[in-house]
């Protein structure tokens, strides 16, 4: 295919290829052409031209099919746009000559029609140019239409559409012909023909003004005639034109001149589609008869289409249009449903068909064009409306004939415009959301007045439509649910004895309790209680006014249903009541049943069956919202009235029969509400009733009452989804399905509406109803029993399974003509549902026999006319299959389709069985055989290839898609040849038949899908078949039907997924980026995925592509407001992946700011003013942005960083730079209308607040950079505390308020005052408990605020004391150092004490509270067998019954309450005042459990300890309770904070006290810790949990010292060795684990220590995977867990009796001296690790420790030290750091005692390692060697040091005096001489006096020689001026302590006394002050101190 790419045609490969491929060939190359012509330069094309016109006109020669003639006309077109014109008339003479031929061959069609596609091409790119040839050319296309058949009529058309549009109004003079031969195809049989017709009108009326002016009434006929039989694409395409010209009629300018004709107005427009609606296409003018067929109804089609019409009609005039022309277009809308036009409501069906129309037109208008001010206003007055329809009402029903109330005209007839009104507002109110709010509250509006005056209507479709409006109300608006409720359960109760009030108020309740489900803040408790007694009432009162009771048994039962949605919480407490009263609505024995049948009448029957009814919905509704109450004591209550419930159901034929036909409602609703209750409640309850309830089944199934054919709501669940594409678009998801549903359901039914079943008000909706649209009750019933058949078939036995089917097979045969077919389609229904219960429950079907009548069956339908029976019957097929699955049995079906194909010749049967074996494959999974594939492949390609059937092409190539798809790997072998065949019919279908090439679309994704990864491949035989791919993708994407376009867009999106290096993304993205403004539904749907996968991958290329694209054609993006989220929510996630890959992020987040901020810059957004659904949707954006560019780099939070890269290159974007921008939008979105706008806008304010908090202010140093903006965040947060807000939302607010104050933003005090007191004011209100609670919402939401409020104050409060806590530590340090620290010190501990103080004035209050609030949910999260322990009332904060609601709350808020409660105690120390402090100042006690103590239960005082101790426990308990299993959810924080508790609880000697008596306690807190840190990897959490072990060790430590203590001061006389023995190990030394602390902490250490460095287990030093002696390098964090482990380490024997502490010694070491021995690497620098640091600082704690010198265990711990310095010893032979190890002995020998290492060997093998270090060449080495040497030669005990001294002072001495030669010749080598003469003076101090003088003759001239004289020291370097000093201070000292071995010295070497002169004067002006400087500073030697203070 490579080898198309060229200029010209390659005509020799061409001539080389077979059929096929040249078709191939030609299509590569037109597709490479029209890439190519317009990059080329115009000579080239000139050069080329003649050739490339032979090349392109000789291919129409070749009869090209519909693709490539499309192509062969664009090229040519561009080509003479670009190149000469002069040949141009040749090429039109030629296609004239074309089209004129007389040959009709079939043959010779399509060089015609490419004639035809290539004349429209022409002059659309030409158009003026070819001006004086155009009307000979019409007019020969026109006379070619005479006799042309449908695909020539339809290219004709399209061909003139371009034609015209080319031309513009030059082409006026064939506009009247045109216009004529327009008509004529608007009306023609082919459905694509009308397309195009209405498409090339639409294209007239551009220019030809007669079609909107004087021709008007007969265009807006002739499209209603169109309308007639039409499907889908005809109605949009006819009603865009009929709205088109409507439109440019009231628009139009020109009317009033040449044409004289006058401005039509509003009214006649609207009269003009107002006739249509009601009349239909046999309208105004004429009604000829033949139009009128006797029918007097108006063809649905015609209304469906007239209804979109009115939508396009108005969309054309726009939003604003529509705002000021609203009351007129509303009054014409409701006016088509009102009694002006009876005729169009005259029966129930017609009236529920043009309700649904008008619904549509104005959601569709009003909801899609107008923004939420607009809305608001057209609420308004569609309230007007409702105001006025019920005048009419009001009028004809007066006030004094309430009791015989008589139904006029009137009230029938105004009831469907009163329906439309109030499902309007519902919706729009619906819409706006808590933005409607003002809305209501307008009084001179009315709104609630309005919809609940209307509750009280006649009509019964209308008190439903009211009380679903109110429940719209409640959902947007959930403030108002309780008001409501109250309002209507008053009402109903004031007016009990009027039958519309107690309809219409039940339905009104019931609609609002489905609602509560909607409102996450709910509606209180008692509600439910005041519910189930009104309904409780009523049923009671039932019998006792007989003109009641039908209504009063319906509104009890419908109220105890609705209840039942509030689910288990509410419904538990009324469920004995709700099964008495379902117990008594049955006859208690069959005997009763009797009895009845023989009294009553049939008034009695009918609320006898009604109120029955009610009840088995009410326990439907209760089995489908209360499952958790479905214990196995209710199920028993629910069992005794089900036999004789079922037994009524086998009598009700009897009955009807004795008492007529007005049962027969009543028993087709009990029927149906029985069937589904058996269908939700588990079989094994009912089974002894299965049979009788089968045999009612059989005869709903196969007598059904309704001769309605119900295929169409019935079967597409039964049919696999993928199957039910090939039925058209009306089963398809489209806009516009909410009116063409009603074409679907045949013609004695519209469709469903509320008035079929009340029930239906409280259930949730299904996806796309705005409203429930139950069906009626005939066709509800068969669905239900379809369904229950299905269940209780599978569990009968197999032989009773066979008398079923064979009676259904029975009253098939038995029925004849349309009947049959109902039938037929009832018992597939059932029968199909049953097999997918089988299949479900892997259970077998039966015996052969009842295998052979299942086939029968389904094979009888296989061959039905109904297409959709076809369907579901194939899906039927092979479910048989799976369910029997016997390979056998799966063959033989497959060969009975093989059979049939083969012989049938029937357009039915075939497509039937070419779908059944597809559908096998399905659930049978390659069923195997490669012979039974080869024959299914063959039979399909035979079919898919019969022209003369495209419905037989569809189905097979559906069926061939499906065996690609699930055949796998075996059908490698067919790729090539269905590739080739499907490519074949991709280029040669005619575009007519959409449906066919929707199945090839379908079978090129199947071959995309098994050809996989395989696609990015480079040979021949790959590339070859990826561009075939391609090839038809191509194709497809050029194809008009929007179904292929999203074909195409899926299969091009499976290449990308496999090959995206060979899928071109710049024309894939524009084609998307158009495609999301499609009104097609599914295409907007295929370019969103398409986009999101892309996005995924290619982030930064798709954005790019899509800005430029929206930059070259800004002006044709108009998208509507829904189409307009979609967009946006695209772009906003391709911003979102890109931000990974680049710095694309910032165009989305202009765009975000600005659709808050609705600013005027029209760059930026073409969201005129968003819903605030959007503005949502971008705040959550703006979070996630933010999210992402904290990983996406530092420069977005910096802002020097951010200006400096941003002034490098000017594309680069970075969020700090839109601080401003953001906390605008934060702050505005914040202080909405909208709730749900407003908790976004917090949720942004607090983020941005969080990751802010600490960026600098460059300009003002020390400030930050967020200061500016405080009064923004208070002014964002005080509305949210006004008392009318809802509370999440001011919950929301209180943590943003808590971040704000935390994140240390502000410092001064009177600033942070206002937000503070915002806290405060909160605070108050929580005192306030109880009793002001209001009864808006559900009691949990107060336990929501309250919790929030606490939770915020103790994060405040925990940041206040942390602060302090630095301060301190701060302040410790800087007292240290210098006084300049001081004023900064002040100023910063200002703010923090301020902070404290704030906090300090409540402190009495919260903490009584946060002790409350611990408590609750101590109590709430006890295991459910202590239910009964709770407190009865509830607990401080919830009530006991919102119990479930509330502990979300309590989770959210415990851990941040618990830290702050322990650091409250610590800071008072746990010393308890008087228990009434602080209660006395409040105007009631706090809670009802002030200071944990509930006066009932306990004693009345209890002493401080016990509160003490009760406290200790509450925090310890929780802590203990959360760590030991947190859920894997649980949050870090939320560990973290419950850690920092511990630490803070166990930081205060009491506490301790407690933990450290009791050592079970310790050990299963440790345990806990244990656990914690092997499941949770966070550093952060195991340090946490490492210190609180180090302080619970503290605390037995503490424990154990004042044991030996007060032992000592008891046992003071007594004899030492009487002692007891205090600590772990006793005696023995033995440990129990889980019994020992010491072995609990051990075990921590040890896992800490092993999983840092594993080289530690023993076991694993053994396995090759460690022994590589490799050093692994401790990360940051590792380091510092090691350290802290080795800290506790060292501590573990200070808690031992000596034997015990001889125990545990080993292990220590052995650990230490491991981690030494790791981690000892030498660094460059110089330094210390950490870990070494630590381990040499346990070494020395654990070596120092009193154990060791103890008198029971001394010897041992002597011996087992030493064994531990020969390990240290023995690893001098790895690459270890010589310094650490070194240090390590000095510890030992500094340490212990000296018999550990005065054992000559020991000694020996110290100091010969001292003596290796002194010889090293690093001058660092030597220096930490001198160093420890000066510590060990000062050792006080001579028998340590006097060894090392003798070994050693005489190579120190040797050292420094080689010195004298070599100077230092830098800092680190002086550094080493300085310490060495320190280390010499030592010596000489310490040294007996006869040694003294002779060490001092050593170091004076080693000193003398480093001085200078006054020449040499100013050109001296820094380290020879460094020595200098140090040697001439040094002399200074050393002359005066030893003067007279001084002066001898000086006697005898008068060169070093002229030196020592000439220096001494030198420095002598100098001196003092450089000897005050040195005194101040000596040398560095204090900070390496610090880093060495091990010894």
């Amino acid at each position: 295919m490579e080898l198309a790419h060229s200029l010209l045609l390659n005509e020799e490969e061409y001539n080389q290829l077979d059929e096929h491929q040249k078709a191939e060939f030609i299509f590569e190359w037109l597709q490479f052409l029209e890439k190519l012509l317009p990059v080329t330069s115009r000579t080239d094309i000139k050069e080329n031209q003649k050739k490339l016109v032979e090349q392109l006109t000789s291919l129409l020669n070749n009869s090209p099919g519909p693709p490539t003639r499309r192509l062969v006309a664009k090229n040519l077109a561009v080509l003479y746009s670009t190149g000469d014109t002069f040949s141009v008339y040749q090429t039109i003479e030629k296609c004239n000559e074309l089209i004129r031929s007389k040959d009709d061959s079939p043959s010779y069609l399509p060089t015609k029609l490419a004639a035809v596609v290539c004349l429209g091409y022409l002059y659309k790119k030409l158009g003026r140019i070819l001006g004086n040839s155009f009307s000979d050319t019409v007019g020969n296309v026109l006379k070619a239409m005479k006799n042309a058949e449908s695909q020539g009529r339809y290219e004709i058309m399209l061909s003139l559409q371009n034609m015209l549009k080319g031309l513009g109004a030059a082409a006026i003079p064939c506009h009247r012909d045109i216009y004529k031969a327009a008509r004529s195809c608007l009306t023609d049989r082919s459905m694509a023909v009308r397309c195009a017709a209405a498409k090339c009108l639409l294209e007239l009326q551009n220019e030809a003004v007669f079609m909107w002016s004087t021709d008007l009434d007969s265009v807006v006929t002739l499209c209603f005639k169109s309308f007639e039989g039409s499907n889908y694409d005809v109605h949009l395409a006819v009603s865009k034109l009929l709205g088109t010209v409507l439109a440019r009629a009231l628009t139009s300018k020109q009317a009033t001149g040449k044409h004289n004709s006058r401005r039509i107005s509003l009214e006649e427009v609207m009269e003009l589609l107002g006739t249509g609606f009601l009349r239909g296409s046999h309208g105004f003018l004429r009604a000829s008869g033949d139009m009128l067929k006797g029918t007097s109804s108006v063809s649905r089609n015609v209304r469906v289409g007239v209804t979109q019409a009115y939508v396009v009609f108005v969309s054309t005039l726009g939003g604003q249009w529509l705002e000021r022309n609203f009351s007129a277009f509303l009054s014409h809308i409701l006016d088509l449903v009102s009694q002006s036009h009876p005729k169009a409501t005259q029966n129930q069906m017609d009236a529920i068909g043009c309700r649904c129309c008008v619904s549509f037109i104005l959601r569709a208008t009003v909801g899609g064009l107008l923004g939420e001010k607009a809305q608001i206003a057209a609420a308004k007055e569609i309230c007007q409306a409702i105001w006025k329809l019920k005048k009419v009402v009001d009028a004809s029903v007066s006030d004094s004939n309430l009791e015989t109330r008589i139904s006029t005209t009137d009230v029938t007839a105004s009831q469907h415009a009163l329906v439309c009104a109030l499902q309007e507002l519902g919706s729009l109110i619906h819409g706006l959301g808590t933005t409607a709010a003002p809305l209501l509250q307008d009084s001179s509006t009315g709104v609630l007045d309005a919809v609940i005056s209307v509750i009280l209507h006649p009509s019964i479709p209308v008190r439903l439509t009211a009380a679903w409006c109110l429940r719209c109300i409640a959902i947007a608006l959930p403030s108002y649910v309780s008001l409501l409720l109250n309002r209507c359960v008053e009402r109903l109760n004031a007016l009990k004895s009027s039958p519309e009030a107690v309809t219409g108020f039940s339905f009104a309740i019931a609609a609002l309790l489905g609602a509560v489900k909607h409102c996450p803040l709910g509606i209180p408790h008692g509600k439910g209680k005041v519910i189930m007694t009104v309904a409780e009432d009523l049923l009671c009162s039932a019998s006792q006014n007989s003109r009641l009771s039908m209504q009063r048994m319906q509104a009890g039962w419908l109220l105890i249903a609705a209840l039942m949605t509030l689910g288990p919480a509410v419904v538990q407490y009324h469920l004995p009541r709700i099964l008495l009263l379902w117990k008594c609505v049955f006859p208690s024995s069959p005997k009763d049943l009797e009895t009845e049948k023989t009294r009553g009448d049939s008034f009695t029957w009918q609320v006898t069956l009604e109120g029955r009814a009610g009840a088995l919905c009410a326990i439907k509704s209760f089995v489908s919202h209360c499952a958790g109450l479905l214990t196995d004591e209710v199920l028993q209550g629910l069992l005794p009235p089900l036999p004789s419930a079922v037994d009524l159901l086998t009598q009700l034929s009897s009955i009807s029969k004795s008492y007529g036909n007005s049962l027969k409602a009543s028993s087709t609703v009990y029927r149906h509400k029985l069937y589904e209750l058996l269908a939700v409640l588990p079989p094994k309850m009912y089974e002894g009733i299965f049979h009788a309830v089968l045999k009612e089944l059989v005869v709903d199934l196969t007598i059904p009452d309704s001769q309605i054919d119900a295929s169409t709501f019935l079967l597409p669940p039964l049919c696999h989804e993928d199957d039910l594409l090939l039925l058209g678009p009306l089963l398809q998801e489209t806009d516009h399905q909410f009116i063409e549903e009603q074409l679907l359901l045949g013609n004695n039914i519209a469709g469903g509406s509320l008035e079929y079943d009340p029930y239906s008000i409280y259930e949730k909706l299904a996806k796309r109803d705005s409203v429930p649209k139950p069906l009626p009750p005939t066709l509800s019933v068969i669905a239900a029993a379809t369904g229950l058949f299905g269940v209780i078939f599978c569990h009968i036995a197999e032989t009773h399974r066979l008398q079923v089917l064979e009676q259904l097979l029975n009253s098939i045969k038995q029925t004849k003509g349309s009947r049959q077919q109902i039938v037929q389609l009832n018992v597939v229904s059932a029968f199909s549902t049953s097999l997918k219960h089988l299949a479900n429950c892997k259970e077998s079907l039966g015996p052969e026999e009842v295998r052979r009548s299942a086939l029968t069956l389904v094979l009888s339908a296989l061959e039905s006319n109904n297409p959709l029976l076809r369907c579901a019957a194939a899906e039927c097929w092979a479910r048989l299959a799976q369910v029997v699955s016997d390979s056998a049995f799966t063959a033989g079906l497959a060969q009975v389709s093989f059979d049939k194909l083969k012989s049938a010749r029937d357009v039915v049967s075939r497509t039937g069985h070419s779908l059944a074996l597809g559908c096998l494959y399905r659930y049978l999974g390659g069923i195997g055989s490669t012979q039974h594939l080869n024959a299914c492949v063959g039979i399909l390609y035979t079919l898919s290839q019969d022209s003369t059937s495209p419905d037989v092409q569809a189905w097979a190539l559906h069926s061939l898609s499906l065996i690609v798809d699930l055949a796998g790997p075996l059908y490698y072998v067919h790729v090539e040849p269905t590739l080739s065949l499907v490519l074949m019919l991709l280029l040669t279908v005619p575009p007519t038949y959409t449906e066919v090439h929707q199945s090839l679309g379908r079978c090129l994704n199947a071959l995309i899908t098994t050809l996989g990864p395989e696609l990015q491949g480079d040979s021949a035989t790959v590339s070859a078949l990826r561009t075939s791919c391609l090839l038809g993708c191509a194709v497809m994407q050029d194809n008009p039907d929007c179904l292929v376009q999203a074909q195409a867009i899926s299969c091009l999106q499976q290449l990308h997924m496999f090959a995206p290096r060979h899928v071109n993304l710049s024309s894939l993205v524009s084609c998307l980026c158009v495609n999301l403004c499609s009104s097609y539904l599914l295409l907007r749907r295929a370019a969103v995925a398409c986009l999101r996968q892309l996005v995924q991958r290619e982030a930064a290329e798709v954005s790019e592509y899509a800005v430029a694209l929206v930059k070259e054609s800004r002006e044709d993006f108009t998208p509507d407001s829904e189409i307009e989220e979609i967009q946006f929510k695209f772009s906003y996630e391709s911003f979102l992946a890109s931000i990974d890959t680049t710095q694309e992020e910032e165009p989305a987040k202009v765009d975000d700011a600005s659709i808050l901020t609705s600013e005027s810059d029209e760059r930026f957004h073409p969201f005129s003013n968003p819903r605030w659904s959007t503005r949502v949707f971008a705040a959550e954006c703006v979070c996630k942005i933010i999210n992402l560019c904290e990983n996406a780099g530092s420069a977005h939070f910096d802002i020097t960083l951010a200006q400096e890269r941003k002034q490098r290159d000017s594309r680069d974007d970075f969020l700090v730079l839109h601080l401003a921008d953001l906390i605008r939008m934060a702050f505005m979105a914040a202080t909405d209308h909208s709730d749900q706008l407003r908790l976004s806008g917090l949720q942004t304010l607090q983020i941005v607040v969080r990751k802010f908090a600490t960026v600098p202010e460059p300009e003002f140093p020390g400030h930050l950079i967020l200061e500016q903006y405080q009064a923004n965040v208070g002014a964002a947060l005080r509305p949210a505390f006004a008392p009318e807000t809802p509370p999440d939302v001011t919950a929301k607010a209180c943590q943003v308020c808590s971040a704000w104050i935390a994140s240390g933003v502000v410092s001064d005090l009177n600033d942070l005052r206002r937000v503070h007191q915002l806290l405060v004011s909160s605070l108050v209100k929580v005192q306030a408990g109880k009793e002001t609670q209001s009864q808006q919402y559900n009691e949990s939401t107060s336990t929501m605020e309250i919790l929030a409020v606490l939770k915020a104050w103790a994060e405040v409060y925990i940041v206040a004391i942390e602060k302090q806590k630095n301060q301190s530590d701060l302040h410790n340090h800087s007292l240290k150092t210098t006084n300049s620290a001081e004023e900064s010190y002040r100023d910063v501990s200002s703010s923090a004490s301020g902070l404290v103080d704030l906090v300090q004035a409540d402190l009495g209050t919260l903490s009584k509270l946060w002790l409350a609030a611990l408590q609750d949910f101590a109590l709430l999260n006890l295991p459910s067998e202590y239910a009964s322990q709770l407190p009865a009332e509830g607990g401080a904060f919830y009530t006991a019954e919102t119990i479930e609601n509330a502990r979300p709350h309590y989770y959210n808020s415990w851990a941040l309450i618990l830290y702050a409660t322990a650091l409250w105690l610590t800071s008072t120390g746990f010393i308890v005042a008087d228990p009434d402090e602080g209660v006395a100042n409040l105007s009631r006690p706090v809670t009802p459990t002030t200071m944990c103590q509930d006066s009932s239960t306990r004693p009345s005082v209890k002493s401080p300890e016990d509160v003490n101790t009760d406290r200790f426990h509450l925090i310890l308990g929780i802590s203990v309770e959360f760590l030991c299993s947190p859920r894997s959810d649980a949050a870090m924080e939320n560990i973290i904070a419950c850690l920092h508790a511990l630490q803070a609880l166990f930081d205060v000697p009491w506490p301790r006290s407690k933990i450290g008596g009791d050592q079970e306690l310790a050990v299963e807190l440790l345990n806990v810790l244990h656990r914690l840190i092997l499941t949770r990897e966070s550093p952060d959490i195991q340090l946490a949990a490492l210190e609180v072990v180090r302080l619970i060790l503290f605390a037995a430590q503490e424990h154990v010292k004042e044991k030996r203590r007060s032992a000592e001061v008891d046992d003071g006389a007594a004899e030492k060795e009487t002692l007891p023995e205090f600590g772990e190990g006793k005696d023995t030394g033995g440990l129990v684990p889980g019994k020992s602390l010491v072995f609990a902490t051990l075990e921590l250490c040890v896992c800490i220590l092993v999983r840092q460095l594993p080289q530690l287990n023993p076991k694993l030093t053994c396995s090759p995977a460690v022994q590589s002696g490799k050093h692994l390098l401790l990360s940051e964090d590792g380091s510092r867990l090691v350290s802290a482990a080795l800290l506790i380490l060292s501590d573990v024997p200070a808690i031992c009796s000596p034997e015990g502490s001889v125990s545990v010694l080993p292990t220590i070491l052995y650990l230490i001296i491991g981690v030494l021995k790791e981690t000892a690497v030498k660094e460059q620098d110089g330094q210390l690790p950490l870990p070494v640091a630590a381990s040499l600082q346990a070494l020395k704690g654990l070596l120092s420790s009193p154990m060791a010198r103890a008198e029971k265990s001394r010897t041992a711990w002597t011996d087992l030290l030493r064994s531990a310095l020969v390990t240290v010893l023995d690893c001098w032979d790895q690459e270890l750091d010589e310094v650490s190890l070194l240090t390590a002995i000095t510890v030992f020998i500094m340490s212990t005692s000296p018999e550990v290492t005065t054992i000559e060997c020991l000694q020996k093998r110290c100091i010969d390692k001292f003596k290796v270090t002194l010889e090293s060449k690093d001058p660092v080495v030597q220096y930490k060697c001198y160093q420890l040497l000066h510590s060990i030669f000062q050792h006080p005990n001579k028998t340590v040091s006097y060894p090392y001294i003798h070994s050693l002072a005489s190579s120190i001495v040797g050292k420094l005096q080689e010195t004298e030669k070599s100077k230092p010749e830098n800092a680190a080598e002086l550094q080493v001489v300085q310490e060495g003469i320190k280390v010499v003076t030592a010596l000489t101090a310490a040294a007996e006096e006869e040694h003294r003088s002779h060490l001092v003759t050593c170091l004076l001239p080693i000193l003398i020689s480093f001085l200078l004289d006054e020449n040499a020291l100013g050109s001296a370097t820094n380290t020879a001026k460094n020595l200098h000093e140090f040697a001439l201070q040094n002399l200074m000292q050393i002359g005066p302590q030893y003067s007279s071995v001084f002066k001898k010295l000086m006697a005898s070497s008068p060169t070093m006394k002229a030196r020592l002169e000439s220096a001494v004067k030198g420095n002598q002006e100098s001196i003092k002050v450089k000897t005050a400087k040195l005194a101040k500073n000596p040398g560095k030697s204090s900070s390496i101190q610090l880093k060495t203070n091990f010894l």
